[in-house]
């Protein structure tokens, strides 16, 4: 199975973000963190360094996607264009694995924000044409990724119109220990992972646990 050189973090500096970056890391993977401060980048890359002893580096999101081969989108929903956007050319022909969730907070309450392409995934093939697009990591809590030593049981659905590229980002999630990458069809599909991020986040208010997924049956 071909392995990236590099993986890069777009909008890295959030615990989503960082917590993939050091699982990755930790799994034997270089990887960048990028962030529209350079500073911010640096510092985040530096906040992960003392969990792992792997190849870990940050500064700008330009930087991240010049620099990598196999991108990581994890910037907030209402930032998505405008990070993609200026990228495009230098995104042309990579993975692109976007975990964005769009969701609305309310006074408490969390709910899923529709779309109006039908996902954060299909909107960022839609910004990226010439990049091969796939929702992947979207309902993993952020929180246990940064706890090196804690498993993560959980399925991670993987959505994508490129099968090389799925079948590569579902490698890349059976590297989290405890992680099974599952094939969740075509990019259409992401939509309803990206929903289930918005139930999970209000499973874990009732319980006060961090709930994730699992596929029985495959």
């Amino acid at each position: 199975m071909w392995r990236p050189a590099v993986l890069g973090f777009l909008g890295g500096t959030g615990p989503e973000g960082k917590g993939l970056a050091l699982r990755f890391a930790l799994a034997g993977e270089k990887v960048f963190i990028g962030s529209r401060d350079n500073s911010r980048g640096i510092e985040a890359a530096n906040s992960i360094k003392k969990f792992s002893t792997g190849n870990i580096s940050g500064g700008t999101n330009s930087d991240a996607a010049s620099k990598s081969d196999v991108i990581i989108a994890a910037m907030p929903y209402e930032g998505q264009q405008k990070t993609l956007e200026p990228l495009k050319t230098s995104l042309s022909g990579k993975i692109v694995i976007t975990v964005v969730a769009p969701l609305i907070f309310d006074k408490g309450d969390i709910s899923a924000l529709p779309v109006k392409d039908g996902s954060a995934a299909l909107e960022a093939q839609k910004i990226l044409p010439e990049s091969r697009v796939i929702g992947a990591f979207q309902n993993i809590s952020a929180r246990d990724l940064l706890v090196p030593s804690k498993p993560i049981e959980a399925d991670v659905i993987v959505c994508g119109n490129d099968q090389d590229a799925k079948d590569y980002v579902i490698t890349l999630a059976n590297m989290i220990q405890g992680v099974r990458g599952i094939n969740g069809g075509g990019l259409k599909n992401a939509g309803y992972v990206e929903n289930l991020t918005a139930l999970l986040l209000n499973i874990n208010k009732v319980y006060k646990v961090h709930s994730s997924i699992r596929i029985s049956g495959v």
